[in-house]
């Protein structure tokens, strides 16, 4: 029988679930409302859409590197509690969903929610599931995934903190030195640390270094120094600017004394580039 729209989005109402989720329970119960509101429940799609007003501000970012260190995923999902965070399931889900991301690119978000896993549920009924199992609400969340010569990543304090970080071999020989993955995996560990903005400042927009550039000017004049030194102390604000904001101007973590593009340099020449990172933080950004 046809099930007409208004039946749906009562359903919808009824429920919170998911339009095509309340369609294809509508046509499996033949019409019945409250049929389809059992379907829903026993899928554990009612329970979900119920929960998912509740703040999801917890969870966990994971990481999944694929094809031999040449892709990988950053992901971050959220629930309510670090209680849950913790458990196997939620820990599990995380694993799932960061080794998808990693092995079938998904376009974005949506696609990813299309995507089979290994128990031959979408993504988005594995997490219906384990809304339904941990009775907590539970957000996909975000997403990055890099490809190219060399791909490291590196998760922080259990899960607060994570970092994706793409290298380029700029020498054929630095491919096979034993040194570079853990250079790599060293760079990782100082975008967790340090939480550079940039690569380099090449890589700094035009936009932002003519706000930087304003911003210090104005202090400056405010500072009341002769308008003659007054580009010299905005260039010296700027370098700063630099050093605490790009990759490779800053400080070593595991040695101070040393530029990031310093170590590279010692550790593997020539040979390794940095292209890009990206780092998540646990629920930045979320109230």
């Amino acid at each position: 029988m046809a099930i007409s729209p208004k039946v749906v989005s009562e359903l919808r109402e009824k429920t919170g679930a998911g339009m095509m989720d309340c369609k294809r329970a509508l046509d499996e119960a033949s019409g019945d409302m409250e049929e389809a509101v059992k379907i829903l429940r026993k899928k554990g799609i009612a329970t979900a859409a119920k929960k998912s007003t509740r703040a999801a501000s917890d969870g966990l970012v994971g990481s999944f590197i694929a094809n031999g260190g040449k892709a990988g995923s950053l992901i971050e999902i959220n629930c309510e509690t670090d209680f849950v965070a913790k458990t196997d399931d939620f820990q599990a889900l995380l694993a799932e969903l960061s080794k998808l991301v990693a092995e079938r690119a998904p376009a974005d978000a949506e696609a990813l929610m299309a995507l089979p896993t290994q128990g031959g549920q979408s993504a988005k009924e594995l997490i219906v599931a384990k809304v339904a199992k941990l009775g907590e609400n539970i957000q996909f969340r975000r997403f990055e995934r890099f490809e190219g010569d060399l791909v490291a990543s590196y998760i922080h304090a259990g899960g607060k903190i994570g970092v994706l970080l793409e290298a380029a071999y700029a020498a054929p020989e630095a491919s096979s030195s034993p040194a570079v993955p853990e250079l790599v995996k060293d760079l990782c560990m100082q975008v967790a640390a340090s939480a550079p903005r940039f690569v380099s400042r090449q890589h700094v927009s035009a936009d932002v270094l003519q706000s930087e550039r304003e911003i210090y000017r104005a202090q400056v004049i405010a500072s009341g120094k002769p308008e003659a030194i007054v580009d010299k102390i905005v260039d010296g604000k700027m370098n700063k600017f630099y050093e605490e904001n790009c990759l490779l101007e800053q400080p070593f973590i595991r040695d101070t004394a040393q530029k990031v593009q310093d170590t590279i340099k010692a550790r593997a020449g020539k040979g390794v580039e940095v292209k890009r990172f990206s780092r998540y933080v646990l629920g930045e950004g979320l109230k």
